[in-house]
This record gives structure tokens, C-alpha cells and sequence, in this order.
């Protein structure tokens, strides 16, 4: 105290420091503030990724109904209800599969970069509170729709004559096995893999040189994987009975199709695939929200193109204007698009559009010309243009984009042309495992547990045989002491069409229509079924 007055330079000092002091308490408190403020963003950005991914998720789980929709307008009536309960085991099957073991093949740690050996049953998925970041749950729930649409596709290409003993061990197989390896070896850390591959990218091993295999939403993992399996199923199985004529090869239309069925069917996969292919941006945050706009830019792009090119096609080829192939254009240009939908621009995407609808009406003849039944051209839709597909991203691709894609490394890849070759190693090392372990698996139930039914049952449909369905030719009759007045009423066997006053009467006979005539009996269910 005697200093300061002393010396009164001194308590100016003290209270400079007495300043100094509360300025930096005040920095630190807001430090803290900020970090809290940080801590609190970054919760919300992996809450706002996660709920993205499940949205898309759902999104992709809600195709299941447009593939039920398009596959049961596709099929016979007879075989309706048989392909509806496909379609809902599908789903299930690949749920169960993939929690067990699936998703520990595809993510797990990798064993040689070639299958994941962790985390089955999901046990090492986070499980508590207060660490905050992604538990990983949303992330299993995504990559399940995924496996559910793959072996969907399978089911298109082998209906109307595939038992379901058969069906459920291909699925549970294909499910737990066949996709997951593929899933590792593309988007886990397997040998392909643009995503952190255990040894390096394939060719130089080195990110700076090289990017890995590029298949952004699955033109090859997911629809490659499903048509090609599909194709050797239908080739093992054999055609439906009268689909081609044993003396001069004729193929023979077996049903003209439920075109309201096919069409709404088209419609919920177009829009579905939004959560296809934007979702598998994995994330919104971080800029990714511009990445997925450019997906669904692209996506609309190539499907509307392929559309239109395979109305006209078809038109030049058959002379008519046909629906189905109209929508199976649409559906060649979303899978054909899967794959680089992030890494091309809207023109390139227009092309890849185009070639998807000729790759389309080709592979449509093409396995018609080698005798292979495909009810839903699956085989074609699916394997062919998912070949195409990852073909067009060696193409078409740039440097630029592949950075703006978000992919890692930054190099020339794609101007030194060497992606294409990554691309056709990859696309044809797909094709080999889905081929070799697909002809094994049918060949197997082929010659175990048999994979088709008999010909009187395919002949009188599987909705009868497997279902217990009643057609009108095994309807049971009026009960005992019953008259058809009160009880069972025959179906009338003509159907009287429209009369106008203009028709003269020697016609009115002509206008009776024989209802065998007509292109499917009518069935009915049992009797407090519905």
C-alpha cells in the first residue's frame, strides 16, 4: 500500500493486470462456449446423416412393392399370388440373413481383402450413451434394402415354375453369401474397393495414382449380382412349358400381361430409386446435399432418356407401340445410371441413357435367340445394363468429378484411361463369382431337393398348387342337397359383349365370345380367405 503511493505507476500495472485477467477468463468461457457449440453441431450433422439414411432406406424398402407390382403384371394370373409371396419373403429372408452373418461379410473387418470376419449379429455396433458419433444402426438398415432388392430380382427371372423349397434356400444363400462377398469386395475394404482397400487400390496400390473399382449405388453390386444369378437360374430351371415350340423354336407369347399392374410397378421403382441412388451419398452433411442433387439430376436424365428410345425401338421393331418395353426402357436407364451417377455430367448421363435401352431391346432378343426364359427380362434389365452401367463409368467419367463425387485419392485416373480397365477387371470379376457360385447353388437344388415343379402343377398354376387357390376347374361344386339357386353358382360359359342398334341381328351370335377365348381363366380364392 505504502509502495502504490509511493510509486502510483504500480496500481496502474496491477489493474492492467487485473484487466488482462478477466479478458482472458472471458476468452476461455466462450472457448468452452464454442466447443459446446461444436460438440452440439456435430451431434446434429450425424443425427440430420442418420436420418437421412433412413429415409433413403425406406425409400429403397418401398420398392419391394414396385418390383411385387411389375412381376405379379408380368406373370400369368395363375401365378400371382406365388410371386406376391416371394416378394414379402424376400425381404424377410435377406433381413434375417443379413443381421446374422451378411453384414459381418460385407463390413467386417477383411480377411485378405476378401470377405469381412467381424461383427456378425451386429455385436460390435455401439450399444450406450454419452460418447455421442454414429452408433452405426441407420448404416445396417440401408445396405438391408439393398439385399432385399437384389435377390428380388433373382425371383423375376426364375417365376412360374420354381418350387419354394427352392426358393428359400437360394435366397438364404444369395442373401447371406453371393451379394455380401461382392458388398466387401466393393464397398468394404476389399480388393476392389474405391473406399480404403486393405492393400491399396487395385493397379498401382497407391490413392494418388489410382481410385479402385467406381460402382456409386450398385449398377454391378447390387444389379449385376441379381440378374446374372437370375440368368442362371432361368438357364438351369429351363423355359415355362409352350414359352418356345419344340419343332421350329417359335417363341410363344404365354400371356400378354397385366399392363396397369406393370406400369404402377415402373412408377414406385422410379421413384424409389431416388433413395437408391441420392442415398447412397451416406450422409447430408459436409456438402454432400449438392452431390446427391447432381444424383437425382442425373438419374432422372438417363431413365427418361432410355424411356423414350426404347418406345421408339420398339416401334421400329414390332410396328406397335409396346408398353412393356416402354417401361423396361425406364428401368435400363435407372440401373445403367447406378453406377456413375455422381461422377458424369447430365449430357453423358443422356447417352448412357440412349446405349441402356439398346443394350435393353439386344439383350431382350439375344436370350430369346439362345432359348433362355426370362418371364421379367430381369436378366437383361439388371445384368446386362448393370455391365453397361459400370462400363459407362471408365467412359465417361473425369478427374474432376470423380473429386466431386467424393471420392478419395485426386488423381488422373480417368484421363490416363486406366479406370476403364479397373472397370472392366471389376465388372468381369463380379460375373465370374455371381456365375460360378450361382450355377453351383441351382445345380445343387437342382439335383437335392429339385428346383422345378411338375407339369401338371405348373400347367394349372402355382397360386392352386402351392397356395391352396381354387381355379374354376378345381372350384368344388354345390354341397350336398343344395340347388344351384341357393347355393353354388356356375360361372356363365359366354360373356355377352356391348350390342348397338347399328348390329344387324345375324350378328348378335358373332357377339357371344366363348370365355376360353379369353387370355387367362378366372380365379377365386377359398372361401373365408377373403
Amino acid at each position: 500500500r505504502i509502495d502504490f503511493l509511493e510509486d502510483p505507476s504500480m496500481a496502474t500495472n496491477w489493474a492492467t493486470i487485473s484487466a488482462l485477467d478477466a479478458v482472458t477468463a472471458s476468452v476461455q468461457a466462450n472457448a468452452d462456449a464454442i466447443m459446446s457449440l461444436e460438440g452440439v453441431v456435430s451431434t446434429n450433422a450425424n443425427d440430420a446423416d442418420a436420418a437421412w439414411l433412413i429415409l433413403c432406406g425406406a425409400l429403397v424398402f418401398f420398392m419391394q412393392a414396385g418390383f411385387a407390382m411389375l412381376e405379379a403384371g408380368i406373370v400369368h394370373p395363375k401365378n400371382m399370388t406365388n410371386i406376391l409371396f416371394k416378394n414379402i419373403c424376400d425381404a424377410s429372408i435377406a433381413a434375417i440373413c443379413f443381421w446374422l452373418v451378411g453384414y459381418g461379410f460385407a463390413y467386417g473387418d477383411s480377411e485378405g481383402g476378401f470377405i469381412g470376419k467381424t461383427n456378425f449379429g451386429l455385436d460390435l455396433i455401439y450399444n450406450g450413451v454419452g460418447e455421442g458419433g454414429s452408433d452405426g444402426w441407420h448404416g445396417w438398415f440401408f445396405q438391408w434394402a439393398f439385399t432385399g432388392a437384389c435377390a428380388t430380382i433373382v425371383a423375376g427371372s426364375v417365376a412360374e415354375r420354381t418350387t419354394i423349397s427352392a426358393y428359400f434356400i437360394y435366397s438364404v444363400v444369395l442373401s447371406s453369401f453371393i451379394y455380401p462377398v461382392i458388398v466387401h469386395w466393393v464397398w468394404g475394404s476389399g480388393w476392389l474397393s474405391a473406399w480404403g482397400a486393405l492393400n491399396g487400390p487395385i493397379f498401382s496400390g497407391n490413392p494418388a495414382m489410382s481410385n479402385g473399382f467406381v460402382d456409386f449405388a450398385g449398377s454391378g453390386v447390387v444389379h449385376m449380382v441379381g440378374g446374372w444369378c437370375g440368368l442362371m437360374g432361368a438357364i438351369i430351371v429351363g423355359p415355362r412349358i409352350g414359352r418356345f415350340d419344340p419343332d421350329t423354336g417359335k417363341v410363344n407369347e404365354l400371356y400378354s400381361g397385366n399392363s396397369a399392374l406393370q406400369a404402377l410397378g415402373t412408377f414406385i421403382l422410379w421413384f424409389g430409386w431416388y433413395g437408391f441412388n441420392c442415398g447412397s451419398t451416406l450422409a447430408m452433411s459436409g456438402g454432400m446435399g449438392n452431390i446427391a442433387g447432381k444424383v437425382a439430376v442425373n438419374t432422372t436424365i438417363s431413365a427418361a432418356c432410355a424411356t423414350m428410345t426404347s418406345v421408339f425401338l420398339g416401334y421400329a421393331i414390332e410396328g406397335h407401340w409396346d408398353i412393356s418395353m416402354g417401361l423396361n426402357g425406364a428401368l435400363a436407364g435407372l440401373v445403367s445410371i447406378t453406377a456413375p451417377c455422381p461422377v458424369v455430367d447430365p449430357w453423358m448421363a443422356f447417352i448412357i441413357g440412349f446405349v441402356a435401352a439398346c443394350v435393353l431391346h439386344a439383350g431382350h432378343y439375344l436370350i430369346l435367340l439362345a432359348k433362355i426364359d426370362d418371364p421379367c427380362d430381369a436378366c437383361v434389365v439388371h445384368g446386362f445394363c448393370g455391365v453397361w452401367g459400370c462400363w459407362a463409368v471408365g467412359i465417361f467419367c473425369t478427374d474432376k468429378n470423380i473429386m466431386y463425387g467424393g471420392y478419395p485419392g485426386g488423381n488422373d485416373a480417368c484421363g490416363r484411361a486406366e479406370q476403364f480397365g479397373v472397370q472392366i477387371v471389376g465388372t468381369l470379376s463380379i460375373i465370374a463369382w455371381v456365375v460360378g457360385c450361382g450355377g453351383m447353388l441351382f445345380l445343387a437344388i437342382k439335383y437335392t431337393v429339385g428346383m422345378r415343379v411338375d407339369s401338371e402343377i405348373e400347367e394349372a398354376g402355382m397360386d392352386v398348387s402351392e397356395h391352396g387357390l381354387f381355379s374354376e376347374a378345381t372350384k368344388p361344386g354345390p354341397a350336398p342337397g343344395m340347388t344351384s339357386a341357393v347355393g353354388y353358382q356356375p360361372e356363365p360359359q359366354f360373356q355377352a359383349m356391348p350390342t348397338y342398334a347399328t348390329y344387324p341381328a345375324q350378328n348378335q351370335q358373332a357377339m357371344m365370345v366363348p370365355i376360353q377365348q379369353f387370355a387367362q381363366p378366372v380365379y377365386s380364392m377359398q372361401p373365408g380367405l377373403g
